[in-house]
């Protein structure tokens, strides 16, 4: 079958990588029944996408496209901390609350992805949540909260300078999350991210490890991906985007005179001077209802580097590249000093329990993770469409074209 010359003209629907090419082979584990992060056992998910250049008088039409993504570990993310670690392969980016999960192995927030100029708002409004639903009959607080929000920028498809994102997107978000499946592509904090030069966005997955005595444990991956150079990028293996930018440069050179053809020469020319200044970044978050202490959990989030490198990912220097894992499996009391709720004296030393892991047995839900941070970032690119934003028009991956390529790989 012929395919236009444009990245993104395709005859199928947006569609995840296994609904493309079911014959795809992305790890040897199943996925989860919605191969999705909300496979893990209570892990809640919502998106908020932002696109009301109307509602700002002085934004050029397309030019708002932003949002955010908000994870909550559990439903009382606030009373019950889930152990978590944290992996930088890249530093430039942010993530909030990271030095007290670094200092004590704690996740009690929810994890809200965002771009790099909503971070304030977003870190606002997990504080306005917390005094609407936990200030005492007086309206003060005395609890301790330090809030998780991660970021990428997306500067080239949005106009960041008018700050759409509000705390009140952030409160809706935490009353809307859900088990549903994510929402992928152009969805939540992923609305206006490019990743290898297509429009990037929202993408997640889902393992199911077996387990001794006939358990099985699941671990899922949302990404917000924003990275990469159309060159690097990979499906299972296959250099796709090295192919299709070799048969562009190639029919632009043979059809000088081609106006289309011309354009997407100049879109992703001017896409690569961008990359070239600021590669991006990406967030991976890992949740896994395995029973993995603090530990544990750093090393599950290096291995979100397995899957991005398989992709194309390389931890480029001006690159944000931020991962962090957690597991639902044991639940730690906190506010039980402050928030009017003292249960402990917090000068006597007290023992909890907790289960674990033996190291020893680890490797398959490492494997899992670098799956599913894999298929994460596939479904963000596969299920993206083309923007038209503030400073150009970002080109969807051509699935027709990848699944013309993909034939010999597969």
């Amino acid at each position: 079958m012929a395919t236009s010359s444009k990245i993104s003209t395709t005859s199928v629907p947006r569609q995840r990588v296994r609904e493309l090419l079911p014959a795809i082979y992305l790890g040897r584990y199943n996925t989860g029944a919605k191969n999705s992060l909300t496979d893990v056992p209570g892990v809640l998910v919502s998106t908020q996408s932002i696109h009301d250049s109307a509602n700002y008088p002085n934004a050029p039409l397309n030019s708002i496209h932003t949002g955010l993504t908000t994870i909550l570990p559990r439903k009382d993310w606030f009373n019950k901390a889930c152990f978590a670690g944290i992996f930088r392969f890249n530093g430039s980016g942010e993530m909030t609350g990271s030095h007290w999960i670094e200092e004590t192995g704690l996740l009690h927030s929810p994890i809200v992805i965002t771009g790099s100029f909503g971070v304030g708002s977003a870190y606002n409004g997990i504080y306005e949540y917390g005094i609407r639903e936990y200030a005492d009959e007086k309206g003060n607080v005395d609890w301790f909260l330090l809030p998780v929000v991660a970021e990428t920028f997306d500067g080239f498809l949005h106009d960041v300078t008018k700050f759409v994102v509000t705390p009140q997107h952030v409160i809706r978000s935490i009353d809307e999350a859900s088990s549903e499946p994510v929402k992928e592509g152009n969805t939540g904090g992923g609305t206006g991210m490019v990743a290898h030069w297509f429009k990037g966005g929202t993408g997640s997955s889902s393992r199911v490890v077996p387990a001794e005595n006939g358990q099985t444990y699941v671990v899922g991956a949302l990404v917000q991906a924003n990275y990469g150079a159309m060159r690097d990028f990979k499906v299972a293996g296959a250099p796709i985007g090295r192919l299709i930018f070799e048969e562009q440069e190639r029919k632009a050179a043979e059809n000088p005179n081609d106006p289309e053809l011309m354009a997407q020469s100049h879109i992703l020319f001017k896409i690569a001077q961008a990359k070239e200044k600021k590669d991006g970044s990406i967030i991976i978050i890992i949740g896994t209802n395995a029973p993995l202490h603090p530990t544990q959990l750093q090393r599950l989030a290096k291995r979100a580097t397995v899957g991005l490198s398989r992709v194309g990912g390389w931890g480029s220097n001006p690159s944000g590249d931020i991962f962090l894992a957690f597991s639902t499996a044991n639940e730690l009391d906190v506010q039980t000093v402050t928030a009017a709720n003292k249960k402990v004296d917090p000068w006597m030393p007290q023992e909890v329990g907790v289960q674990m892991i033996d190291d020893q047995t680890i490797n398959a839900l490492f494997e899992a993770g670098a799956d599913a941070v894999e298929e994460s970032i596939l479904n963000a690119l596969f299920k993206a469409e083309t923007m038209v934003g503030h400073m150009a028009t970002v080109e969807a991956l051509n699935l027709d074209k990848v699944k013309e390529l993909m034939v010999k790989y597969l």
